[in-house]
């Protein structure tokens, strides 16, 4: 706008319209979110939106008598509000059981961590939670920092199909993966087979060092997950949709208030 049409009273006036419905409009106004038939058949063409839950990462989901918990079935549970359809929990032990029937028919939306593989077979949103992937060894191990874990003869003991094993199989050179199941059999592996090093999410690693003074955390992180939701590819009104949900659960809080409600730290919603 030029400074000559903001000097005329009826261009003042609108403009003094405009900011003040600006400034009574809430900060985090919801968007229409009404869905059509192609958004509901993409995401949930049985009539029914079905949840991939991972239980193998606890900052995201766990399993309780009343069924799955976590931000990621809070996220599924207002989706499913949201397209006016029921919500069903499909639960996996581990991510790589998720991404591994991606395109199955078993599910319709997931949350997993964003990796290039998995992107094959997945449409990634944003991510909505950032955590950490860390490392533990023995108390008395000459291991020092992350750097040092890839040399010949150290075995990493690391869940099948997580995002730490797809990451460490590209990024180790020398050490050597050992795949468990899940995340967490890893960690029994560790301690039960004598390995050099067991690789996860940060928490559940850090409780762990904290009950046993045999181990402990190398400082820092070996990698960040920025973990996503995501539905198979060649869903585009529903990746288009769920894009548009998630943008509006981070700028609402909706994630931050979820994560701290389930025990988590809020601080890991992501911006």
């Amino acid at each position: 706008m030029s400074a000559r049409a903001l000097e005329t009273g009826l261009t003042m006036r609108i403009a003094a319209a405009l900011c003040a419905l600006l400034v009574s409009a809430p900060a985090h106004a919801e968007p229409r979110m009404t869905p059509s038939p192609a958004i509901l058949h993409d995401l949930a063409p049985t009539g029914t939106l079905r949840a991939a839950i991972n239980l193998g990462n606890p900052v995201l989901a766990r399993s309780g008598a009343d069924g799955p918990a976590g931000v990621s079935v809070d996220l599924a549970r207002a989706l499913a509000q949201k397209l006016g359809v029921p919500v069903a929990f499909v639960t996996f032990p581990g991510a790589g059981a998720v991404s591994g029937s991606a395109g199955s028919g078993t599910w319709d939306i997931g949350f997993l961590a964003i990796d290039p593989k998995r992107a094959e077979g997945i449409a990634f949103t944003a991510p909505y939670v950032l955590i950490a992937g860390s490392y533990l060894v023995p108390a008395a191990s000459s291991i020092r920092t992350a750097e040092a874990v890839d040399r010949d003869g150290v075995r990493v003991s690391v869940g099948r199909g997580s995002a730490y094993d797809l990451f460490l199989t590209r990024a180790l050179r020398h050490a050597t993966l050992v795949r468990a199941p899940t995340s967490a059999e890893a960690i029994t592996a560790f301690a039960r087979d004598g390995l050099d090093v067991a690789a996860g999410v940060h928490q559940p690693l850090a409780a762990y060092a904290a009950a046993h003074k045999e181990v402990r955390l190398l400082p820092g992180h070996f990698m960040a997950i920025p973990q996503a939701m995501g539905l198979p590819v060649g869903r585009d009104a529903g990746a288009a949709y769920l894009a548009k949900f998630l943008a509006w659960a981070k700028a609402d809080g909706f994630i931050a208030r979820s994560l701290e409600a389930n025990g988590q730290d809020a601080g890991l919603a992501a911006p």
